[in-house]
């Protein structure tokens, strides 16, 4: 009676099980590559109009603007820290490199609320503004008192 080797330790079927192993890895290595590479894309993408809009403003960004694109950035960057800690294991991301990362966002985060902030307070000045050339200028105009002088 011979024993025989089990599937794996057999010469060809062990040496096919390695290549579609190996083959396997590459291919969760050029999946994890090519999705990182897409919302890397659209990160610097938003990065890069943030830096237009300082360019555009001469160090200054219109706060209205910053917002609405640093919200965008924000969300790209929460995408891709979800992306990171979901496929942590399979991709093989180092935890410094998602600390790194999950801090980078919260800085982002942070000008995105002030750079909102910004936004709102200027809206609010302009509408006050906007009120007061309404009802004459600088509000109201002032009594003339009444009777013989």
């Amino acid at each position: 009676m011979t024993i025989s080797r089990p599937f794996f330790m057999r010469p060809v079927a062990g040496l096919s099980l390695l290549a579609c192993l190996a083959a396997a890895g590459a291919a969760h290595a050029q999946s994890c590559q090519e999705d990182f590479q897409k919302l890397s894309e659209r990160r610097m993408a938003q990065i890069q109009a943030l830096n237009n809009l300082g360019k555009a403003g001469k160090g200054k960004m219109d706060p209205t603007a910053a917002c609405a694109t640093s919200k965008r950035l924000v969300a790209v960057e929460n995408e891709m820290a979800g992306y990171m800690s979901k496929n942590k294991e399979w991709c093989n991301i180092p935890d410094q490199v998602l600390d790194g990362f999950k801090q980078a966002a919260a800085k982002t985060r942070s000008f995105s609320g002030q750079a909102c902030t910004a936004a709102a307070k200027m809206k609010q000045m302009m509408e006050q503004q906007r009120e007061q050339a309404a009802s004459g200028g600088m509000g109201a105009p002032p009594k003339l008192p009444a009777g013989p002088l």
